[in-house]
């Protein structure tokens, strides 16, 4: 324990990293470009500088707290300092601030309007710079990049890729994937995470609005909308709900006015997922064939093991995707259906930008036909409902639609680290008592650590399990079951850390606060949930026995072979 002195005013620390965690926790948000506490310290925007009592000026994220520090935060003399920093960034960016998908909610706009800079005295002689509309799921803007390197950084600390890097030198300098290939050309996973830190527009998501809008009016098509369970408890960030709340009754309360005809929950898929994927487990214990078992909800994941382990690939769980079970559901549902001869369109709600790659994999068709056509991340869903006129908060909470309406707190849980082992194994333990899902849930895997281990006792065999959300903890876990050095029987992994919740179409930005609330908030829902277990869900049973009856390999598995 020390204390230093910002601001005239003495301050304590403990075990705070840096100067700027001290000044923070004073109540003094001082800007920042290129810093987030869960990244290696860059130091380059410089934003941050403080000034000591002997006229040293120095970046605050860089500089270890020391006991009987005097420091300011706001002298003229870094007023100039930030200005100029701003107006020089500004003087080389794209300024097309009213049409950027960023405005808004971008940082470097922010800080101009907070510091004051309403006038850039310098010429931008910078040459325009195509954008990289190559991949499904982002697109890159070169001429917004500011050069933070926050981007580089979480898709080589975090992610373990390395998609993106630092060329040139000086003025030329530019943020892109090496031999400035496109990022369609990459192993890019589609992720997103690079544009959950960007704080610009430089790096956005693939935006499918337009055609959504128009299908919504199409009176020969049937829009038929699923949510996720991650959306809910993040959407309402836009409207100014409390962080973590479950909006979900309001958010089918806007897309019912908005025109979508019928609103179900991914949840139910989630079950659907619990069902096979729990089954799967079980023969493959029983055969010891390809163990682990690989989750396969998160398409980031699948694609990364396939593009960096094609040797392991197999051991990826045949289970479709929640949203793919769905959307198969639903495509069948209207085959069969002679009442209703319109089109049907299947559009996901999604928290994640890689879903839009998933739908357009190969095996994601069936007779045909493909499953999802389209996917919205909770960021678009927020701008249609605000270009609809549509005030969320003050909508009056409405119910989904039946028969798919009714889903489990099993499948709710999906959206954060560790919820679908905890699924999983409390559709093999089969037990809805609160002494029994308490146990489960206090074997080790609920946690936001990047790898968690577990030991469970199935029968007469314990079951050894690992939970792992960042890719570069999958990447060191999957290294170590290729040497031998690790054995589990199943393995959970999520591409973005805590999960879906921090997804790459989620609201940004996600702060220490709000990604405690978003994962307290699914927890929430589960302890709230009448329906505790996927196989409890009364219309998974009835769908067993009716339309899914001979056909459940086809609908809710991949016909492929890895």
């Amino acid at each position: 324990m020390g204390y230093m002195t910002i601001n005239n005013r003495r301050v304590t620390f403990d075990q705070e990293k840096n100067v700027l965690s001290v000044i923070r926790k004073s109540g003094i948000d001082l800007p920042t470009f290129c810093y987030h506490s869960e990244l290696s310290t860059y130091g380059a925007c410089r934003m941050c500088v403080v000034e000591d009592d002997r006229g040293k000026v120095f970046a605050s994220c860089s500089e270890k707290p020391r006991d009987g520090m005097v420091i300011y935060t706001n002298t003229p003399r870094l007023q100039h300092h930030r200005k100029m920093i701003l107006e020089l960034l500004l003087a080389s960016h794209n300024r097309d601030c009213t049409t950027c998908r960023k405005n808004g909610i971008c940082t470097l706009q922010k800080l101009s309007v907070q510091l004051g800079v309403n006038y850039v005295r310098f010429e931008n002689n910078k040459p325009q710079i195509p954008l990289d509309e190559s991949s499904d799921c982002i697109v890159r803007d070169p001429n917004k990049c500011i050069l933070c390197g926050d981007c580089v950084r979480t898709c080589e600390e975090h992610q373990g890729l390395g998609i993106l890097e630092f060329a040139y030198r000086g003025s030329n300098m530019q943020v892109m994937p090496a031999f400035n290939r496109k990022i369609g050309e990459t192993n890019c996973v589609g992720c997103g995470q690079c544009r959950v830190v960007c704080p610009t527009g430089a790096i956005t998501i693939m935006h499918n609005i337009s055609p959504v809008w128009k299908l919504i009016y199409d009176s020969n098509v049937r829009v038929v909308v699923q949510i996720a369970p991650a959306v809910r408890i993040a959407i309402g960030d836009k409207f100014g709900l409390p962080k973590g709340e479950n909006a979900l009754g309001k958010l089918v309360a806007a897309l019912r006015r908005m025109g979508f005809d019928e609103i179900y929950d991914t949840n139910f898929g989630a079950d659907l997922t619990v069902m096979e994927e729990s089954k799967e487990l079980m023969e493959r214990l029983e055969s010891g064939e390809n163990l682990p078992l690989f989750t396969s909800c998160c398409p980031a994941w699948v694609k990364y093991c396939e593009d960096q382990f094609p040797d392991l690939a197999k051991h990826i769980s045949s289970c479709r995707s929640p949203q793919q079970m769905f959307g198969a559901l639903l495509k069948e549902e209207a085959r069969e259906n002679r009442e209703d001869q319109r089109k049907t369109i299947v559009v996901s709600i999604m928290p994640c930008t890689a879903k839009k790659a998933e739908i357009k994999r190969p095996e994601h068709w069936t007779d045909g036909e493909q499953d999802v056509d389209y996917v919205l991340t909770t960021q678009e869903v927020s701008r249609m409902i605000k270009e609809a006129g549509i005030d969320l908060a003050q909508l009056e909470p409405e119910a989904l639609d039946m028969p798919f309406g009714i889903s489990s707190g099993a499948g709710a849980i999906f959206g954060v680290t560790g919820g679908v082992t905890e699924a999983v194994l409390r559709r093999l333990v089969n037990s809805n008592k609160v002494a029994d899902l308490e146990a489960i849930s206090f074997t080790g895997i609920r946690g936001v650590e990047g790898v968690k281990e577990a030991t469970v006792t199935l029968g007469e065999r314990e079951v050894k399990i690992a939970v792992v959300n960042g890719l570069k903890s999958a990447g060191e876990v999957m290294k170590k079951i290729q040497s031998g050095e690790l054995y589990y029987d199943f393995v959970e992994v999520m591409a973005c850390r805590r999960g879906c919740i921090t997804g790459g179409g989620q609201p940004v930005p996600i702060g220490p606060r709000t990604k405690k609330a978003r994962v307290e908030g699914l927890y929430r829902i589960d302890n709230l949930a009448q329906i505790k277990l996927s196989n409890e869900n009364p219309i998974i049973q009835s769908l067993y026995d009716g339309m899914l009856k001979g056909k459940e390999h086809k609908l809710l598995h991949n016909n492929i072979q890895r």
